[in-house]
């Protein structure tokens, strides 16, 4: 897919498929809120499985597209992640109950990984990458704090540990050969020849 428009198109469809559905009445507020949520985590998940990816399989065209990608993998699981909070709130619409939801474990997991989540996407363009230069590398990696945060709250929120253990294990182990494979290469190579 080399068109970014039609990439935004296709990934905005489903959401516009669950925000119809939702004023229809056709679709409930629990398989909204399930649908856009697992979105959003399997849009994060695609997005940093780029580069362990790509060195597992070098060859392959899916690696090579997603690292061109990820950056817009990366905002849709935002775009994602916010309709799943509205849903949230729209249907409590009530503060008090909101704020007293917060304070249990699978709620403020998600709430912490959605506040990181909006950090990420602000930053997520050219402009910011100049002007935070070597910062915005550093703070581009609390996608992995959001990322355990959003496994945390999917497991405790959502009652499914089996279906969040699936997807973010995945991850893990993609993420655990990445940092061997970087480690293996760097002993390798050995230390730096000393100056004659």
């Amino acid at each position: 897919m080399k068109s970014r428009y039609l990439l935004w198109l296709v990934l905005a469809l489903p959401a516009a498929i669950m925000v119809y559905g939702y004023w229809r009445e056709t679709f409930v507020y629990g398989e909204v809120v399930h649908a856009s949520g697992e979105t959003a985590a399997r849009l994060l998940i695609a997005a940093m499985a780029a580069t362990p990816l790509r060195l597992l399989l070098p060859r392959a065209r899916l690696p090579r597209w997603l690292l061109m990608n990820r950056r817009s993998l990366g905002v849709a699981s935002f775009g994602y992640a916010l309709l799943h909070a509205l849903t949230y709130l729209e249907r409590k619409a009530d503060l008090a109950t909101i704020v007293e939801e917060a304070g249990d474990v699978g709620m403020w997991t998600g709430w912490i990984a959605f506040g990181l989540m909006v950090l990420l996407a602000v930053t997520s363009n050219d402009v910011s990458v100049r002007l935070l230069r070597r910062a915005w590398k550093s703070l581009h990696r609390w996608v992995y704090a959001a990322a355990v945060l959003a496994c945390l709250h999917w497991m405790l929120s959502a009652f499914a540990p089996l279906g969040a253990s699936m997807h973010f294990g995945l991850l893990a182990l993609l993420e655990a050969y990445r940092i061997w494979k970087i480690s293996f290469a760097s002993r390798r190579q050995g230390p730096p020849a000393a100056a004659a």
